[in-house]
């Protein structure tokens, strides 16, 4: 596939993983002037080697990329910037959003695990919440190094050949790099052929939870709006025509609340009760994805009128509104 136009080139950098996941997917966009780097992979061997390696395919070095530009905060989309800023010194751009994750402020994650704390109690997750949390507060420590040391500049509305558009839901920073003219489109994980992006449970920087799913639909449709031929996903293939697989994301999210309402019907009113219920096994070994998909949910539902909620003991029981 010819990735080459008139003012600039992308070149992939796609590196297989034993996951479900397939691939991660990251970029180089290289015009007259500059050689920007699209999200920077992992921090793991695979990922640094292929980066060299490419550069080196195509005639170029670490020493020519001129910038990083980030589409969200996530560990595999974030992984080599130190190694790379700590050998070659360049401007980082973001969303304002990332930059307290990106740069791991203290004060923010103490804010995100009482946020987290409350939010798995109130859902009557107990043992299973309070274990997460235990991890999110060792985890303030142990991953400190992953801080992101460049200074991060707030990303605008344009940035090189690309109009910056911002897709919340997936991670409230996340951004996509759209070109108009080209009808091309780096978009993260908003988008991705093989599975469907989680829309995880976050709060704002006030603690207050965002409605993920409700973000991720709206960005979904919003991209779906555009005149648009190929996205650049953070995993898997290419997407060539997208607009089907957006429609069928949607539907996606309609089914999944349909089965949570039956669920509610059938008696089971918790959240975690709810993701036992949907995930089985899936609830203990994923456990924070499989609450972010129900909560998001159920936020959903509450939100167009379909589900109401009391709190009983501490715990949000949910119940479908029949008026």
């Amino acid at each position: 596939m010819e990735l080459r136009k008139q003012n600039y080139e992308i070149i992939p950098i796609i590196v297989d993983v034993p996951s479900n996941l397939r691939t991660i997917n990251f970029f180089l966009v290289k015009a007259k002037e500059s050689l920007a780097l699209i999200d920077a992979g992992l921090d793991h061997e695979a990922c640094w080697n292929a980066l060299l390696e490419t550069l080196q395919k195509n005639g170029l070095a670490l020493h020519d990329l001129t910038e990083i530009i980030l589409t969200h905060n996530h560990i595999d989309h974030v992984g080599l910037v130190n190694r790379i800023i700590a050998d070659h010194p360049i401007q980082v751009y973001a969303h304002k959003n990332a930059i307290p994750r990106l740069k791991r402020d203290r004060q923010f994650l103490e804010m995100r695990v009482e946020f987290f704390s409350k939010l798995y109690e109130e859902m009557g997750c107990h043992e299973a919440g309070r274990k997460q949390v235990d991890y999110l507060k060792e985890s303030i420590v142990k991953k400190r190094k992953l801080a992101i040391q460049a200074e991060i500049i707030p990303v605008e509305s344009s940035h090189l050949d690309f109009q910056i558009i911002e897709v919340p839901g997936h991670a409230p920073d996340q951004i996509a790099l759209y070109d108009p003219k080209h009808r091309w489109m780096i978009s993260g994980d908003l988008l991705i052929q093989h599975i469907s992006s989680n829309a995880l449970v976050e709060p704002d920087s006030f603690g207050r939870r965002m409605p993920t799913l409700l973000q991720h639909k709206h960005s979904l449709e919003k991209v779906s709006d555009l005149p648009l031929d190929l996205v650049f996903p953070g995993h898997g293939v290419f997407i060539q025509d997208p607009k089907d697989l957006i429609n069928k994301r949607l539907k996606g999210i309609e089914k999944k609340a349909e089965k949570i309402m039956n669920l509610i019907l059938n008696g089971v009113t918790t959240a975690s009760g709810l993701a036992q219920a949907y995930y089985g096994n899936k609830y203990s070994e994923q456990f924070s994805l499989v609450m972010s998909e129900i909560i998001g949910h159920l936020d959903y539902l509450e939100f167009n009128g379909k589900i109401r909620k009391e709190m009983e003991k501490g715990v949000w029981h949910y119940s479908i509104n029949k008026e």
